[in-house]
């Protein structure tokens, strides 16, 4: 007894000690989310009042102040007033309409002159007066199973659009709420959630001759293999709506117009891949004469512009070149321009490719025009008519600048401010590093960012932790300047360095540099990765990777869980928080996309689950019972394997926690796991 309570007091006395040495440690972190509030001058976020005024709110070392510009003059204003005039706020230029058909529509709509009014009644189009009197049914071929659910009115009132869809009954997914707080025993609740490979409801578009009171048939059947189909909008002469199909498996995408008059089906663009076609990159808009429309494209291996003649189905690119259009802001038709971001024009002089600038395109030439030209990641904010706009432009190691921009050009009207990080910086505060390094071809450039410690010392040695989301739907590599990371501050001021880096896998480089995600989410950019941290530590002899660390959410649980599996002679430790561990087990649209449809071996080669036995180094799994994005059932099903296999970790499931795990709470196990295995 006596040999056994000193082998207890051997194992718990270290750990006791270990925990009480941590919490007096992290006690001491609490004032790095305090950085923030020694930052002055930050981003202006105006509030439009007209075309020429607006007012914003900024902070200065004396508290909070207020301005109104006006006229290219700024003069302070007292909070009284600035609460006056942002009453009625009116925060930049209109949103350009999407288009995309996808939002459900009212099923009772009435005619553009209000004389009639369509409506859905018994699963079929009808018609009526706006008393409901005169009532006449267009379609004879909804049930119950396929009704319509969308009626849209042609612009001059003589034809209506409509869509059809089937009712399937989607997969639920249970969540048990362990402790409600209103009742003591559990409670339960059922979620639709399509995983990949259920069956989806296919849909058919239609057209309705109103006067003739008669359905008028498409000319070509829609195939009925859609992971989508969306009704479009009606072109303002009226002689055609648009239909987007999208074939499942995310191979072939097509924007397709329906003749008013004959129920012909045109292809205005049609888009193939051997691998994937990310949709939400497309983009499309209809000029006011319905003669051309805009459509954004990745055909040639970059996200791109091209006009489109609507009655001779020629395409012409508009844009060109190797950097990618992000973001239409306006399509001026009369002034023959657009105005959108852009990345990757100043890549070839250096630049970060991630920087966004806002360009202005010649819509007759394709000339573009740069009229953000500094070297950093622009944000704007436009006035009402778009001819001019407030540019916040930064950078991860460069705080922000704020300016009035003429949208003409891009001259610079007025200086706003600067930030002020002065205090900040007397506090011991370590500015970032962008820095960038080759890949696993030699030749491409990878982005990320270097977070050193506030108080840091190039002399000491410093263990190293990668934050990761390899998402393919985005590049998650913050380009903007921020003090102190919500994520890791408190790891930095622990003594961590951490490094944030967008691998091969992810959006908003070339369509090429993206499809490495196809059918191989487990590669997550990691031979990028790895790469560009030997490079950085090469560089910097502090960085001590011995034991390095990685932690993710959600994708990044499964990215930083798939370190350990597949690269464990890199990566030692790992935190997974709400992570999807088998593609098969979570959403249907974003793993359909990138993993690829009928599901094939390549999402079990890409399995935590199915790989939890390669399991080496330390692994902290964590996830809420609650979660409406991630199947929980995906970690479990990790942790059923993991122990199938005698692996050793440790789990913290919490009761009544959703996707959300960025309690202060939780962040302090995570980064106390780190305390314990990384240094």
């Amino acid at each position: 007894m006596k040999r056994i309570l000193l082998t207890l007091l051997s194992v718990l006395l270290p750990a006791a000690l270990w925990a009480q040495d941590f919490d007096a440690v992290y006690a001491k972190t609490e004032y790095a989310t305090q950085y923030g509030a020694k930052i002055y001058q930050g981003a202006v976020q105006p509030v439009w009042l007209d075309d020429d005024t607006f007012v914003y709110r900024t902070t200065e070392p004396g508290g909070d102040a207020w301005y109104r510009v006006s006229g290219g003059v700024r003069t302070p204003i007292d909070k009284a007033a600035f609460e006056s005039a942002t009453r009625t706020p009116r925060r930049g230029g209109p949103a350009m309409p999407a288009f995309d058909g996808r939002a459900r529509r009212p099923l009772r709509v009435a005619s553009p002159d209000s004389s009639l009014v369509a409506f859905v009644r018994d699963n079929n189009v009808w018609v009526s007066k706006p008393d409901d009197s005169e009532p006449c049914q267009l379609s004879f071929d909804g049930t119950d199973g396929e009704p319509y659910i969308r009626v849209q009115w042609s612009p001059d009132g003589t034809k209506l659009s409509a869509m059809k869809r089937e009712v399937v009954q989607e997969r639920q997914i249970q969540l048990r709420e362990s402790r409600p707080a209103d009742q003591v025993q559990p409670r339960y609740r059922y979620l639709d959630y399509a995983k990949p490979g259920d069956r989806l409801p296919q849909a058919t578009p239609a057209l309705f001759d109103v006067a003739a009171r008669r359905q008028l048939p498409l000319d070509r059947p829609v195939p009925r293999d859609q992971y989508s189909l969306s009704l479009g909008r009606w072109s303002p002469d009226s002689k055609f709506f648009t239909f987007e199909y999208n074939q499942r498996g995310h191979q072939l995408y097509e924007y397709n117009a329906v003749d008013a008059a004959t129920g012909a089906v045109r292809t205005l663009a049609r888009e193939t891949s051997n691998t994937f076609i990310y949709y939400n990159d497309l983009w499309r808009y209809l000029f006011s004469d319905g003669s051309r429309s805009l459509w954004i494209s990745e055909r040639d291996d970059w996200r791109h512009l091209y006009l489109i003649d609507t009655r001779t189905l020629q395409m012409r690119q508009l844009t060109r070149g190797e950097w990618n259009v992000r973001e239409i802001h306006k399509v001026d038709e009369a002034g023959g321009f657009i105005l959108a971001y852009a990345n990757g024009l100043a890549a070839a002089s250096g630049e970060d490719p991630y920087n966004k600038h806002l360009v202005k395109i010649d819509i007759a030439s394709g000339r573009v025009t740069d009229l953000t030209p500094e070297n950093a990641n622009h944000t704007v904010s436009f006035n009402r008519s778009f001819t001019a706009f407030v540019d916040n432009y930064s950078r991860p190691d460069q705080p922000v600048v704020s300016v009035l921009r003429s949208a003409a050009d891009g001259r610079v009207l007025q200086e706003l401010q600067r930030m002020d990080i002065s205090a900040l910086m007397k506090d011991g505060y370590t500015m970032p590093e962008v820095f960038c390094a080759k890949g696993r071809d030699g030749v491409t450039d990878i982005w990320g960012t270097i977070y050193r410690p506030f108080h840091f010392n190039p002399r000491k040695k410093y263990p190293v932790v990668e934050y990761i989301y390899a998402g393919p739907h985005d590049s998650h590599v913050v380009k903007d300047f921020a003090a102190a990371p919500p994520r890791f501050s408190h790891l930095l001021e622990l003594g961590f360095i951490v490094v944030t880096i967008d691998g091969m896998g992810t959006d908003n480089r070339s369509k090429s540099f993206q499809d490495v995600a196809w059918r191989d989410l487990k590669d997550a950019g990691f031979p990028d990765r790895i790469l560009w941290i030997q490079a950085a530590q090469a560089k910097y002899k502090y960085m001590d990777t011995s034991k390095m660390g990685i932690y993710g959410y959600s994708a990044g649980g499964q990215n930083a869980m798939a370190a350990l599996l597949f690269h464990p002679e890199f990566y030692k430790v790992g935190v997974a928080l709400c992570g999807c561990h088998d593609n098969r087990m979570d959403k249907i649209w974003w793993n359909e996309q990138w993993m690829g449809y009928p599901i094939g071996p390549w999402y079990s080669e890409s399995s935590n689950v199915d790989n939890a036995w390669r399991l080496e180094g330390k692994l902290f799994l964590i996830n809420g019972e609650l979660d409406d994005n991630v199947d929980p059932a995906s970690t479990l099903q990790v942790v059923s394997e993991l122990i199938k296999h005698g692996k050793d970790f440790e789990q913290m499931y919490l009761p009544g926690y959703s996707h959300n795990l960025g309690a202060a709470w939780i962040n302090r196990r995570v980064f106390e796991f780190f305390w314990r295995h990384c240094r």
